[in-house]
Order: C-alpha cells, then structure tokens, then sequence
C-alpha cells in the first residue's frame, strides 16, 4: 500500500494551490493527487473567456503542477474514503494510505434526460477543445440558461460568427444576480450582437430528428439546433464524502481551519460549506478566487500552519464588451442602490439589507474589489 503524507482528491484549481501551499510549508512532504480529469490542473476561467477572445494561447491554462514534486494520478476516480484507517481506494481496486487528506472534489454539471453526443455541458477543458472545433462550423447553437456559463458561452459563440439561440428560464440574463432593469438591458444588448435570446422560456422537452436537436420550449416553441451547450450549474461532488460519513449540507461542512467532520480530513472549493464572518452565513462558492484562496489555505491547514478561513471571495465575467467584478451578496430580492456613471454601462450597484451592505457589483469598474470587500457589512459606499 502506497502512503502519502498529504492526499488531495480532485485535480482542479483548488487542488494545485492546496499542492502548492503544502510544498511551501513543507518542503518535503510526499502529496498526491487523485484526479478523474486525464489533464493536470488548469486554470478554468479563460475556457469561456480570454480563449474565445484570443487574448490566451491553449498553453497559459496550465498551472504547472506536475512540476512541483507531486505524484498525478490522471484519469481516475476515487471510490472510498475511509477516515478511520485512513485509506482512499481508486476505481482501479489502488488503496492508498494518507496522513491527511483534502476533498477538493468540485461539481457536476446538471444533466438533462436525453443522452446524445450534440449536448455539451460545458465545464473541462476538453468540453472547451471540442466546442471551439464546432464553433469553427457554420453550425446552429442553442445554448440552456442564462446564468454565468450560459451567458459567457452564448457571447463566445457569437463572437466567433455563430449563430446562437441563448435559452433563458427567467425574465432577463443574469437575473438571479443582477437588478431586474439591469438583467433586461441585457437581453437587449445581446440581441444587439445577433444573439436570439429567448426569456420566460424554459426546456419543455429535448428530440432528435435527421442530426438535428429539436429544442421544445415551455411555450411550445421549437428551437433546432446542431448543437447544445447546457449551462444549467452544477451539484457539489459530495458522494465521496457521504460515503464517508462525513456532514454534508450544501456541501461538504467544514470549520474554520477547513477540517471536515472527521479526523485529518480537510474539504475546499468548490464542494465545502464554510462559515464566512463578513456575511455572517454559511456558503458555498463556485468561483475562481475561492478556488484558489480556500485550496491555498486548506493546504497551510494541513501542513501545521493554518488560520482561520475568513475571505471574502470576488467572482468575475466578460459579456461581449462588457464585463464586472463582484463581491459579496448580489441577490436581486435584496434593496439595491444602483449608482451610474453611464447608464447601464459602468456603475457600481449596491446590495442592501437593514441599510447595510451585503454585496457590490462593480460594473464595468475595475481595481475596487478590495475597497468593495472592506465596505461589506457596513453602511459605507466607495469613494
């Protein structure tokens, strides 16, 4: 049986900084990571960003990992986790024995119920590789949902000269995070960019008829398509941690050092339900700056050097010219105090609650996150 000092399961994002921040700790602790990816960690932002745009060539994605000093085992899963013999068993029949262990497992996309190879759902970097090689088709695209992926997805195809019908459940595009005037502009502004967006309509129902997707809307309508990338979220890896009977709620549980239910175990990113003090509430967040703050910190956690997990994490998106940064809260059921230097084209919007501040979007406004993350919790406003 092989032994690790530090075992890290999942090989994203969270898992090399966790990697990283343990090898800087400890210089010589043996650490190896379980990935079901067949590709060392790479960053996932520019998948539906900076790639589409040419502003990143394929090979920045990769974070250089396997030049670390650590064991990647690519393309597997594991199976068992077994907190008191301390041991994880691949979907090889390998058991491995650890000191500690970080769950670093991240999500899955939702899935619809008919199974066919035109439907992407879009999350690894191969699901990036084959999207761009049909994008370079004059094919059909419909894209499901308007939240980030779908949102991101739809403008990247369109910049590349497709044609794209974005499919989106609520009134507006991002209206589960932005103020409903704001969301609606930007149905407008899509269709401006030669983007069919469909609001109030959600999938009825999903066919196949001579190689083309016939997308069935909740109003009747019919969508075909050669193509669909489905942007409906994800549900956290947790099937691992229940088997270990390990607390799960949203997540995977952790406290404040980011330790799990049971001894040596540690959890981050995007799988972990962790208390956050700005906000006072327990949260799980999908974004790239938890990934990479939270895994650093699981890994000095594990390593003997760990204090408390208190960051505020920030996310980010690019929509066509237009792009934000945001901090915090953003649910548009709470008060909202939107302040415009151009209407709907660079401003900040304050989320409220009892007059204070829950969460800040920055709107085409750059270089304030952390002056907006300071004001969280309080009845401040940026300068």
């Amino acid at each position: 049986m092989e032994t690790f000092r530090y075992l890290i399961i999942g090989g994203g994002m969270t898992a090399d900084a966790a990697a990283r921040a343990i090898r800087e700790t400890d210089p010589s602790g043996s650490i190896g990571i379980i990935s079901s990816d067949p590709h060392p960690p790479y960053n996932r932002p520019p998948l539906s960003k900076g790639l589409w745009k040419g502003d990143d060539p394929e090979k920045t994605v990769w974070r250089g990992t396997d030049k670390i000093d650590i064991e990647l085992r690519l393309g597997r899963r594991a199976t068992a986790l077994n907190p008191k013999q301390k041991t994880v068993t691949d979907d090889r029949g390998n058991v491995l024995s650890y000191d500690k262990v970080l769950l670093a497992t991240g999500g899955t996309p939702r899935r619809l119920p008919m199974q066919t190879s035109q439907i992407i759902y879009y999350r690894t970097f191969d699901d990036y590789v084959r999207l761009r090689a049909l994008a370079n088709e004059k094919l059909r695209f419909a894209v499901l949902g308007g939240g980030f992926i779908g949102s991101e997805v739809g403008a990247a195809l369109r910049m590349v000269g497709r044609d794209v019908t974005l499919l989106v459940p609520e009134d507006g595009i991002g209206a589960r995070v932005f103020p409903a005037d704001l969301s609606k502009f930007l149905v407008d502004y899509y269709r401006e960019q030669g983007v069919d967006v469909r609001t109030g309509e959600g999938l009825a129902d999903l066919q196949q008829s001579a190689g083309t997707v016939i997308v069935r809307t909740t109003h009747g309508k019919e969508i075909p398509a050669d193509v669909v990338v489905a942007g409906l979220g994800i549900q956290p890896n947790v099937e691992l941690a229940e088997q270990a009977g390990l607390r799960v709620e949203n997540g995977i549980v952790v406290d404040e050092l980011l330790r799990a239910s049971a001894p040596d175990v540690y959890a981050a990113g995007d799988v972990a339900n962790f208390f956050n003090p700005a906000l006072g509430i327990r949260m799980r967040v999908e974004h790239e700056d938890n990934a990479n703050t939270m895994g650093g910190a699981a890994g000095r956690s594990m390593a003997g050097k760990g204090s408390p997990y208190t960051h505020l994490p920030f996310f980010y998106s690019d929509l066509f010219a237009l792009g934000y940064e945001a901090v915090g809260e953003l649910d548009p059921r709470l008060q909202t105090d939107s302040v415009w230097k151009e209407r709907f084209r660079e401003g900040v919007i304050y989320y409220l609650k009892d007059e204070k501040v829950r969460g800040v979007l920055l709107w085409n406004t750059w270089g304030q996150v952390d002056n907006a993350r300071a004001i969280i919790g309080t009845t401040g406003r940026l300068e």
